[in-house]
């Protein structure tokens, strides 16, 4: 439980939190630990504060972080670690195509924004947004400038 009248800031409250799961084993090395919106919703903190924690661990060498993968336990990216079969951003999009494909998301209809992308898979607006490039290289959506992203009509989709 979280101090929010303290003398001590949140992420360092965090960052102790999460450093005693891995002095316990709780957090094995090589396995993810939870994301910066997970901290961010679980404690009720603003981004920026679950971010200092992790950059705080970071650099006492407890974790790293695989940009598109997520944040583990251990010194380095050099240390052995679960693999992933498909990077997040890749996992997102197949989902999409998915949804395209089985028609719960129509053509020339909007496809979910970041944001959504953000809560519904708990990753990184970065990771979201890598997703929807793909998606966009590949043909499968587009974007209108200040409207937003909607999926390719049939005709324009790539065929399998």
């Amino acid at each position: 439980m979280l101090d929010h009248d303290g003398d001590t800031h949140l992420y360092v409250q965090i960052a102790e939190i999460i450093r005693q799961q891995i002095l316990r084993g709780d957090l094995a090395p090589g396995h993810a630990v939870p994301s910066e919106a997970t901290i961010q919703s679980e404690y009720g903190v603003a981004r920026t504060t679950a971010r200092r924690a992790f950059h705080l661990l970071r650099e006492e060498g407890l974790i790293y972080t695989v940009q598109g993968e997520g944040t583990f336990v251990g010194p380095s990216s050099k240390a052995a670690r679960e693999p992933r079969r498909i990077p997040l951003y890749r996992q997102i999009a197949n989902d999409l195509v998915d949804r395209i494909r089985s028609g719960d998301l129509r053509p020339r209809r909007p496809v979910p924004s970041e944001t959504t992308l953000v809560q519904q898979y708990d990753v990184a607006r970065e990771t979201a947004r890598k997703a929807i490039a793909v998606l966009r290289e590949e043909g499968w959506i587009y974007t209108v400038p200040q409207r937003g992203s909607f999926v390719s009509p049939e005709d324009e989709q790539p065929r399998p």
